[in-house]
């Protein structure tokens, strides 16, 4: 993947029940377990985080540092789109790696911002 500052990488994902990982994380608050009005359930806010560390594995980052702002929940059926921009791509001649830096926004199929933040690694 060539990559350079200014570029916008998407990828869009549909939770499901399925998605929900109580056992795995050992997150069964309430809202994770018990349906909604709508029959919906809450996802975990890392499997939300899961989108701007997928674009940053297709890319081979090794993350070093990831910031979230969890701005509103993110449900069963919901849609969210991410986007990631570069921010910073610099190779490092003395130490023989490309650093990588960037921001992201992750929105539902409303618009609505649900996730932003940034994450900053290593090209390996």
């Amino acid at each position: 993947m060539t990559l350079k500052i200014g570029d916008i990488i998407t990828f869009e994902r549909t939770f499901t029940t399925k998605d929900v990982f109580t056992e795995v994380s050992c997150d069964e608050g309430v809202h994770h377990i018990t349906p909604d009005e709508q029959g919906r359930l809450v996802i975990q806010g890392l499997l939300t985080a899961t989108l701007p560390t997928k674009i940053g594995g297709d890319a081979n980052v090794l993350a070093r540092t990831m910031n979230f702002e969890f701005i509103r929940p993110v449900f069963t059926g919901d849609t969210i789109k991410c986007e990631v921009e570069i921010q910073s791509f610099e190779w490092a001649e003395s130490k023989k790696r490309t650093s990588i830096g960037t921001t992201f926004t992750c929105k539902n199929q409303d618009g609505k911002e649900v996730l932003k933040g940034s994450f900053a690694g290593v090209i390996l």
